[in-house]
């Protein structure tokens, strides 16, 4: 298939081109500049058979107003672009599939959420992933498109435990606040299975949350890495550090939805890392 990519420079799509380059599909990027350009938009997916939408500026930043706007701007603008220009294009000559990334972060955090869920958080990030997938509501029925929520990514590149190993490997690990806040996460090859999964099963369609079946919290999360490391786990981040180094966006940290994959699993996808020891065990091997 020739399958055209945006993101291409982001952990998921660099992990998921290689994936795809692997089964021998043809791989275009659509570069920043093509996203925010209809007319090399529209010669880009000319003939493409899948569009997968991963582009989004980083969300874990201070929420300044000029950061705010670039961060809803780069999830609604692209969207609505990809849209029009899919449209636009002649039956023949247009993509079958969509797929695009989305984000846990619209459920309301501290509940339990499943697909079927519509108790969406009213915050900054809740606003921004519901109108991220509003975006492609007019999208053609002709095309299928299908939705990721994807939770917290972890991998031996990603940056979560790039940030997390220097500090537990000399022992000053420990917990984020309370320790008691859910962490939704998801190992990147179960990540780029489901998307691959997504491309090649025309029944698959609609949103699933792309997260691990097991619910965890944060505190859970540094005790296995603190036992996988043989290190202590005797520290804390305190609330308001983060806060002073990340404003507002300390929230992500702070506070998550438990979410839970109950379509994803009905439709038949079958993760390689079901839980958190085995997703921690590759990870450090």
């Amino acid at each position: 298939m020739k399958i055209a990519i945006s993101g291409a420079n982001g952990y998921i799509a660099k992990n998921l081109i290689v994936k795809l380059k692997s089964a021998g599909h043809e791989i275009f990027n659509i570069s920043r500049t093509t996203l925010y350009n209809k007319q090399l938009l529209l010669e880009e997916l000319v003939d493409i058979d899948v569009v997968i939408h991963l582009a989004g500026a980083p969300i874990l930043q201070k929420w300044t107003e000029k950061n705010k706007i670039e961060i809803l701007r780069s999830r609604t603008e692209s969207t609505d672009n990809i849209v029009q220009v899919i449209n636009e294009l002649p039956l023949e000559k247009r993509p079958h599939s969509f797929i695009s990334a989305s984000a846990v972060g619209i459920y309301t955090s501290n509940s339990h959420h499943t697909e079927y869920s519509t108790n969406f958080a009213d915050d900054f990030v809740g606003q921004v992933v519901k109108s991220w997938e509003k975006s492609s509501d007019q999208l053609n029925k002709s095309v299928r498109k299908v939705i990721f929520r994807i939770g917290v990514v972890l991998g031996k590149e990603s940056q979560t435990i790039q940030n997390l190993l220097p500090v537990f490997k000399f022992g000053l690990g420990g917990k984020i606040g309370s320790g008691q806040q859910p962490f939704p996460f998801v190992h990147i090859d179960d990540v780029t299975s489901a998307i691959f999964w997504a491309i090649h099963n025309s029944e698959v369609h609609g949103i699933y949350n792309l997260v691990n079946p097991e619910n965890i919290t944060n505190l859970q999360l540094t005790s296995e890495l603190s036992k996988i490391l043989h290190r202590p786990n005797l520290f804390t981040v305190p609330e308001f550090a983060l806060k002073l180094i990340y404003g507002e966006a300390a929230s992500l940290l702070l506070q998550a939805p438990f979410v839970f994959p109950e379509r994803l699993l009905k439709y038949g996808f079958r993760f390689k890392y079901p839980d958190l020891k085995s997703s921690l065990a590759e990870i450090i091997a």
